[in-house]
């Protein structure tokens, strides 16, 4: 009745854990979680421009499988409903946009456009735009001109929104932007951060939503959808996907597996409680800590919890006839204790990590330990039927003992195999460090492919690289970028750049606005001018007097500021392109077709740094080298630790050498057949190699043992081959996987998992107790 009670106690303990935690902790998505913390302002920069820049909010859609005119049709309407869904800030497909500008900004065009800038606006020029739109009227684009025409004679709107465009066009037919291989594309631009898979998620899903829905019932035409975000979508989907389908069939030969060690389905039922109590406890204090929890630390926290299957497996397989489970646990303990205590010591190196993603992690496994292992000293014992199968009774598990205690354990061994581990180290030809965050991809190599030709066909801007311009304030920025448009535009006929997009693109300074406003004409010389430019020509009387209206109202307005421009449409662009910094200005300007980037070096040079080339990938690479310096120095220390753990606990140093050993030349031989393979190191085999090497201690730990008979010999060994075993099961599938950064830990801990094994006993102390049976 006891245990029945301390065993329903338990579980609603968990299952109030479970509610809290259920409450209490948020879920995110923002993969920046798992970036290393920004040193510097271009390193801090860079981090943004990540998930919120220009270049990575950009989605680019191409439709195919349909007649040119059908094609285009199905653009605009795309176009439509897309510019009237709240998911997204800019679309365009080439084709002219009159709602670029709000109704009550339209005024402004006359402050925006550069058309009057080498010309005022006189009588010879208001004849020529007005003679160009009686041919105007007469052609297909009248009915375009029409509704414009009373209002903006000379097309400055039509102007504007071709200025507005990205800088370097793609082809247009039907009106709309096309690419060589006849597809009508659009560019779209998200609210949503592109590292923001689910926001991410809803607008791809919106784009799709409104396609079909265009296309109709048995349209023959297809959308492609293609950028950063939606492979942020792609990458999401498929981690889950494939992490929850090899989740499912290693739980299930877990399962298995226990049933056929211990042959007891409730059992099987207990043994799981300390792994559950420690998952919920990891949840629980990441809730408590940091009260939200990104989706990957409690992925990689429930693998990294796979150490904990080891101690009620411990238990189970330990214990003896004759005496209680919680005798048997008083016998273990030491060495369960001085386990946990390892393997904390080693994950406390990712909370030294200072990023907020392995910090968790660091919470979360910790944690779990900690109660998975006292759980299983102090509750398991006492609720585990008295009636069990003894280990030690398994068919030929003495066999296997003598045959592993008769295998020679010769002292030139691990010489030897670190000798060979150091030729493999020497002869691997890759980088020893991954520092390419981009490798780590799982997109597929034709998505990338088909990725980087849309954007060639659309010319969106470079994802690795910005123009810097930097000023005290907003007004400043806009002045520079003026001033260094005119060596952009020679570097782009000198062919180092395809093209470039500044700030002042969309917005002049106000010292140009003011300018352009005193070289407009007051009402009474404009409408005589205008008079004159209309004789002998088609228009009735009164026609431009909105236009007259428009010049009038421009010559006295206050001049546009961002933080006004940003109301328009077309003015969370600039708003991209505008940030600000502690007391300080940027501007970001997007690069096309980067040929040369070091024919920009003599622009930073005559401006002081205010103009510079940022290389986000080179920023990357330095900042994961540099966070990757932080991470060894903290493992560094942690293994000082958990060395000074081990001579500790056994205060002896011949015993505590036959547990370390045998796990540090394990982690080598890892290490050498990674590298030796091709394989360049990223943060996921630092993970895997810290779990690989709690796993491996605990085999070291218990061949060390003393075995005061043969019977305990075999316990030994039936509980060591059930939990290598069981992480194979495990590991051995994620190292199947087809995503990187699941194959990367499945067969860093698979390897870890076998050389441990087998250096445990191999350098384990000859002469122990033979198996008579």
């Amino acid at each position: 009745m006891q245990r029945f009670a301390l065993l329903v106690g338990w579980v609603a303990v968990l299952v109030g854990v479970a509610a809290y935690a259920a409450h209490a902790l948020k879920l995110s998505t923002d993969l920046r979680s798992f970036m290393p913390p920004a040193q510097t302002a271009d390193q801090k920069l860079l981090m943004e421009q990540i998930g919120e820049g220009p270049g990575s909010r950009l989605l680019l859609l191409a439709i195919h499988g349909e007649a040119d005119e059908r094609l285009a049709e199905l653009s605009r309407a795309l176009s439509v409903a897309l510019r009237g869904d709240a998911h997204f800030s800019q679309v365009v497909n080439g084709e002219f946009d009159a709602g670029m500008l709000d109704e009550t900004l339209l005024p402004y065009r006359y402050l925006l456009t550069s058309s009057f800038d080498d010309e005022p606006l006189n009588e010879a020029l208001l004849a020529d735009e007005l003679g160009q739109r009686v041919e105007d009227l007469g052609s297909p684009a009248a009915t375009l001109l029409k509704p414009l025409l009373p209002r903006d004679p000379t097309l400055e709107i039509m102007k504007l929104a071709e200025r507005w465009s990205p800088p370097k066009q793609p082809l247009v037919r039907e009106g709309v932007w096309f690419s060589p291989a006849n597809e009508a594309l659009l560019l779209v631009q998200t609210h949503a951060a592109g590292f923001d898979p689910a926001a991410q998620g809803e607008a791809v899903a919106a784009i799709q939503s409104s396609f079909e829905s265009i296309n109709g019932v048995g349209g023959k035409a297809e959308l492609v959808i293609s950028g950063p975000g939606y492979f942020t979508v792609l990458v999401n989907a498929s981690t889950r996907g494939e992490s929850e389908w090899l989740g499912r069939i290693s739980t299930v030969g877990f399962i298995l597996l226990l049933l056929l060690a211990y042959r007891s389905i409730a059992v099987l039922g207990l043994a799981a409680l300390p792994i559950a109590s420690g998952a919920l406890a990891g949840v629980a204090a990441v809730a408590v800590v940091f009260t939200e929890m990104h989706g990957i630390t409690l992925a990689f926290g429930f693998t990294l919890l796979g150490v904990a299957q080891e101690y009620p497996i411990r238990l189970l397989s330990h214990r003896r006839a004759g005496e209680t489970a919680l005798e048997s646990v008083r016998g273990l303990w030491p060495l369960l204790l001085t386990a946990i205590a390892s393997a904390c010591i080693a994950y406390l190196a990712f909370f030294a990590s200072g990023v907020t993603g392995l910090m968790q992690l660091a919470v979360f496994t910790i944690s779990g330990l900690l109660v998975a292992g006292f759980s299983t000293r102090y509750l398991l014992p006492r609720v585990l039927p008295l009636k069990f199968r003894d280990a030690a009774d398994t068919p030929g598990l003495g066999t296997v003992w003598n045959w592993l205690e008769a295998l020679p354990r010769p002292r030139w061994l691990p010489p030897v195999l670190l000798l060979f581990a150091a030729l493999m180290l020497w002869s691997a030809s890759t980088p020893f460090w991954q520092n390419d965050l981009a490798a780590l991809t799982p997109v597929p190599q034709d998505l990338m492919q088909r990725e980087g030709r849309l954007r060639a066909a659309l010319g969106a801007p470079d994802v690795r690289y910005l123009l810097i311009v930097e000023a005290a304030d907003a007004e400043g920025v806009l002045e520079l970028s003026e001033k260094i448009a005119p060596r952009i535009d020679a570097l782009t006929g000198q062919g180092a750049v395809a093209a470039a997009e500044l700030p002042s693109r969309y917005l002049p300074s106000i010292a140009t606005q003011r300018l352009r406003q005193a070289r407009l004409p007051d009402r009474s010389a404009l409408a005589a001018m205008l008079g004159a430019a209309e004789t002998d020509l088609p228009f009735r009387a009164g026609l431009f007097e909105p236009f007259l209206d428009d010049v009038e109202k421009a010559r006295t307005l206050e001049p546009l500021t961002p933080a006004v421009f940003a109301s328009s449409p077309i003015g969370a662009r600039i708003d991209a392109m505008l940030v600000k910094r502690e007391g300080h200005w940027l501007g970001l300007g997007t690069i096309i077709g980067m040929q040369d980037p070091a024919a920009f070096d003599a622009l930073s040079h005559e401006t002081g740094g205010a103009v510079r080339l940022l290389d986000l990938k080179g920023a990357s690479e330095s900042l994961v080298a540099a966070y990757r310096e932080r991470i060894l120095r903290a493992f560094g220390i942690a293994i000082v630790l958990l060395v000074a753990t081990v001579f500790v606990a056994f205060r002896d140093l011949r015993r505590a050498w036959h547990v370390l050993a045998p796990m540090t030349l394990a982690t080598i031989l890892v290490l050498a057949v990674l590298r030796f393979g091709g394989t360049s190191l990223s943060l996921f085999h630092l993970v895997a190699l810290t779990l690989a090497a709690g796993l491996g201690l605990h085999y070291a730990l218990f061949f060390e043992r003393p075995t005061p008979d043969a019977a305990e010999a075999r316990r030994t060994l039936h509980a060591t081959l059930v939990c290598v075993i069981s992480a194979l099961l495990v590991f051995a599938l994620l190292a199947a996987s087809s995503l990187p950064v699941l194959r990367a830990i499945g067969l860093t801990v698979s390897l870890g998992v076998g050389f441990h094994f087998c250096l445990s006993i191999l350098m384990a102390r000859k002469g122990r107790t033979r198996d008579a049976r």
